[in-house]
């Protein structure tokens, strides 16, 4: 392909932001992007919109917030954007095969595992909880179903210090994947890579990940309580409940190290307070049975 290639991005996350800006520094900058509603957020609920849309309009490209993908007059700015090249990466909603086909040469998605390893919405903190060292990313062609579609490229990514916090490891796996992507495109328009299907056999799954999640239990295995606190150190965050004058408190843990077979607790902020270092917090609460012997 001679000219410039005209591409849309969906995307919604500053996962997405960072694959956007690689597309930039390699001359693929998309033509339109396609990002989720914006959505009340924060403690105060404030609407918000998505860190993609900030970034489209700062390079004033325009942005599409469709709630609905098969709504007709999104269908319609599609198809008049005679678009060669779909790209997904960490938008939030399925795109539905009618989608797809508006682009001759499909969806090229940015996954954050080694597929058909770890498939769905949290691929991150998933190798991070499993203790998946070997992970990296892959670059796949979109199909109907849930990161199933043939893979066009990828590659591993070893982090050094783990296990990392899952947004180190993210955006470790998200700078290699918007390199590749911005290496495989040409090849990929110019019709040079024969799309390899995967393995389904071989196929993991993710879950999604809910709140609840981050509760710690102190009587588990020390260092999975650590790959939790680290796996979700942005959100949901891990906690465990103290107490003070017979009420629960709840505590987020903020900061942990493991070593010697031990977790050792450093800093948490307890509910309605500022972080505090965990030495501090034993002498002012009653901390749950099986701390003890993980804190020294």
């Amino acid at each position: 392909m001679s000219h410039s290639p005209a591409i849309a991005f969906f995307g919604t996350s500053d996962y997405a932001v960072m694959v956007l800006e690689a597309l930039q520094q390699g001359n693929f900058l998309p033509k339109l992007i396609i990002t989720t509603p914006d959505r009340p957020a924060g403690k105060g609920m404030k609407v918000t919109a998505p860190p993609v849309k900030i970034w489209a309009e700062k390079n004033t490209i325009k942005v599409l917030q469709p709630e609905k993908l098969k709504d007709p007059s999104f269908i319609q700015e599609l198809t008049s954007g005679a678009f060669d090249l779909f790209i997904v990466v960490a938008y939030g909603k399925i795109i539905p095969q009618e989608i797809i086909d508006l682009s001759p040469h499909g969806a090229l998605n940015v996954h954050a595992s080694l597929l058909p390893k770890l498939r769905g919405a949290s691929p991150i903190e998933t190798a991070i909880l499993e203790d998946l060292k070997h992970t990296g990313i892959t670059i796949m062609l979109i199909d109907s179903e849930m990161d199933h579609g043939p893979i066009i490229a990828k590659q591993e990514v070893v982090v050094q210090a783990w296990p990392p916090k899952a947004r180190d490891l993210g955006k470790a796996l998200v700078e290699a994947g918007g390199k590749l992507l911005v290496e495989t495109i040409p090849t990929w328009l110019s019709g040079n890579i024969q799309p390899q299907p995967q393995d389904h056999t071989q196929a993991t799954y993710t879950k999604k990940i809910v709140k609840e999640d981050g509760l710690i239990d102190f009587k588990a295995d020390p260092y999975l309580n650590f790959r939790k606190i680290q796996a979700y150190a942005d959100w949901p965050r891990t906690y465990f409940f103290a107490e003070k004058d017979s009420k629960k408190v709840r505590m987020v843990i903020t900061e942990a190290e493991y070593k010697d077979n031990r977790l050792h607790i450093l800093k948490v902020i307890p509910e309605g307070k500022n972080e505090m270092n965990f030495a501090a917090v034993r002498q002012l609460y009653q901390v749950p049975e099986g701390i003890d012997e993980l804190y020294k």
